[in-house]
């Protein structure tokens, strides 16, 4: 080999390395950033039951027949404490020392009922969603939003969309 070929394979190898040393720094944090983060609560609403079906007779049985499901997406629990649900009137109900488990979901049920694990009742005599067109929102303890559901003619960008259905 020439002193010329073997200076040159040298400033070859040196660019190599140097690129791939680059190339290292600048992928190694972004991955280890991946691996060391946190997994982060994704709290939303899965799913709304706002026209109970059936007769909208105002019974116990055909108010908890209209609910909101609340899913928890992450493996570690959130404390849902002081967390509001309300509709576009202002009706809110707020979770009471309640602790919503990892990779689960919650129903919260608008009558009457014996709180469990994933079955809550917001304890009321009349429907809170509209049939026709209502927006749920759901609010951490200190009071930022969190997600929506909305349904109807005030459909709007966020949440998951339903049809409306009649007005009561």
């Amino acid at each position: 080999m020439s002193a010329s070929a073997s200076v040159t394979a040298r400033r070859l190898a040196a660019a190599a390395l140097t690129a791939g040393a680059l190339v290292s720094v600048v992928t190694l944090p972004a991955s280890a950033a991946d691996h060391a983060r946190p997994d982060r609560p994704k709290v939303q609403i899965s799913a709304v039951q706002y026209n109970s079906p059936g007769r909208d007779d105002r019974s116990n049985r055909s108010l908890n027949r209209e609910w909101v499901e609340i899913t928890n997406t992450a493996r570690r629990a959130v404390n849902l404490d002081g967390w509001t649900l309300e509709d576009e009137d202002g009706r809110t109900y707020t979770f009471d020392h309640y602790r919503l488990e990892g990779r689960s979901t919650v129903r919260i049920h608008t009558g009457h009922g014996r709180d469990t694990d994933t079955d809550l009742y917001q304890d009321r005599r009349h429907y809170v969603w509209d049939n026709h067109s209502d927006t749920a929102t759901l609010r951490n303890d200190h009071g930022r939003f969190i997600d929506d559901e909305s349904w109807g003619r005030h459909r709007h960008g966020g949440g998951h969309h339903h049809g409306g259905r009649h007005h009561r």
